[in-house]
Formats: structure tokens, sequence, C-alpha cells
């Protein structure tokens, strides 16, 4: 469900496009010192945005390095990390838990009950030490998953889990800017389920996986009416970003949020596109 809050290559300026890499190389860098390779199999792109977030708010102290990996062997990458790197990479390894969890419990999924043996341990740990955030994870995956059962078509309630979550995650400390990143993280986290949904779309129907998007699709304005609700949402999440008093790399991260968010909706049209036009070359011919 993560990877949809990036960067717009082609609108970022060099410098920048080479200090976001840095972040994201340097949330790798810390998944792996602190979980190993299963760790680094979280990356992504949603979770290096709240690192660059809570950075530029908190104005946090980051330490630079070089470091070779196994993507880039020969050439050094750099890195950036500081305590939101090391926070990011515990709410990361939180979520995969649950998540593996409820694969075991809800469909027997041997993967889910091999992570979840794995990563038991470690977790135990992150969850003592963030029982908040832990707390509500758990929480709204669990009634996440009851409404899947359940075959919802309540968009809002299956998409407000998932922002509640997300909501729970941008809070790192309660202070006076709780509120407002509650609030921006609750948006976007409906806005990444919504278009998590409308991707796998379907893929969901065509294998008769569960998807709150099947009766909207039965819809003549199917295609408007996803739009207007993404749209709703992340101009939301904008809102609230406006009003924290972001300065440091404030350039990457207005990237992300008025571009870089859609960049995989683009990619979905096109290739409904390039779908839609293949279809109709078969019937012509």
């Amino acid at each position: 469900m993560f990877g949809y809050i990036t960067i717009s290559e082609p609108e970022l300026k060099v410098k920048d496009l080479r200090k976001y890499k840095a972040y994201y190389c340097g949330l790798c860098r810390t998944l792996k010192e602190r979980y190993g390779s299963l760790g680094q199999l979280t990356l992504s792109y949603d979770m290096t945005f709240s690192v660059i977030l809570l950075t530029s708010l908190y104005e946090s102290e980051t330490q630079h390095s070089t470091h070779r990996c196994k993507v880039h062997p020969v050439k050094k990458q750099d890195m950036l990390q500081n305590e939101f790197t090391e926070y990011a990479a515990d709410m990361n390894m939180i979520l995969t838990y649950y998540h593996m969890k409820d694969d075991w419990i809800d469909e027997k999924k041997v993967s889910g009950f091999a992570g979840t043996y794995a990563l038991r341990g470690r977790v135990k740990k992150i969850i003592r030490n963030y029982p908040r955030q832990s707390c509500v994870i758990q929480k709204e995956l669990k009634e996440l998953s009851e409404y899947e059962k359940e075959g919802s078509a309540d968009i809002d309630k299956t998409a407000g889990c998932f922002g509640r979550l997300m909501a729970e995650l941008f809070v790192y400390k309660e202070d006076q800017w709780e509120q407002r990143l509650r609030r921006m993280g609750f948006f976007l986290g409906k806005f990444i389920y919504l278009m998590d949904a409308y991707e796998d779309l379907d893929k969901d129907l065509k294998e008769g996986c569960y998807n709150p998007l099947k009766e909207l699709r039965q819809k003549e304005d199917y295609e408007e009416r996803c739009k207007e609700m993404l749209c709703m949402m992340i101009a939301e999440c904008s809102a609230q970003f406006e009003g924290l008093p972001c300065l440091l790399d404030v350039d990457i991260l207005r990237n992300i949020l008025y571009d870089g968010v859609w960049t995989r909706y683009r990619k979905i049209q096109e290739q409904k596109k390039k779908s839609e036009d293949k279809s109709h070359d078969e019937k012509s011919i």
C-alpha cells in the first residue's frame, strides 16, 4: 500500500534531488543497521517523506555519510540520518509486523507466519518504546481487516482507518504541532489508501479480491469521482502542511505534495489509455 508519496524528478532542482535521494538512502541504511536485510525490504517513499517533513519541522541535527551498498556496489552514495530516520525505521517495522500478523491470522499465509516469527523479538522492544503509535496501528489495521471481510463499500470508513493510522505516525511527539500533523497525516493516509484501491481495482476484479471501489466502478462518473476524492484529500493535507513553519527542504516537500503524489496516478492513466487503444485496434481488425 505504500510508495505513492514520492518526488516529481523533472520539476526538482538537481541539488534537491540529490538531497532527497540521500534521505532515502539514509533510511535504507538505518533499516539495515537496526533490522538487517528484512528491514530494508520495508523501505518506502512514503516514510522517506515523513523523515524529511519531521526533520524540516523540528530542524533536527542530521549526520551526512557516504557508503556503498548492494544496489550501488561501485560508487558510494550520500546518506542523511537523524533521529527521524530511526523513528521512521521503527514505525516501518511495526507496520510490517502487524500486517504480516493479520496475513497469518486472516489468510493463514505462510509468509505472514514466518515474518511475524522473525520480527517478534525486535518489534516487542519498539512497541514498548512507542505504545501510543503501536496501539493505534494495531487497532486500525484490525478494524480495516474487519471492514474488508464484510466487503464494505463505505470508502470513507475504510480509508479512514488508514488515515488515522498515518495520523498517529506523523505525531512524533505531542506538542503544539500535534493537531496539524495529525490532520495532515490523516488526509495523506486516506489519499494513499484510495490511490492503492484505484490502482489495484482491475486486478482485484479479475482475482475476486476485495476492493472498496467495486460498487463505485459501476457508476458512469467513476473516474471523475475518484479524481475528485483524491484531489480533496491531498488538498486538505497540503493546507495543513502550509500551516507548519517548515523552511528546511520546503521545496522538496512542496514538490512531493503538489506534483510527486500524482506520479503513479499519471502512470495509471497512461496504462489505461494504452489498454483502451489496444482494445480499439483489435476491434478494428
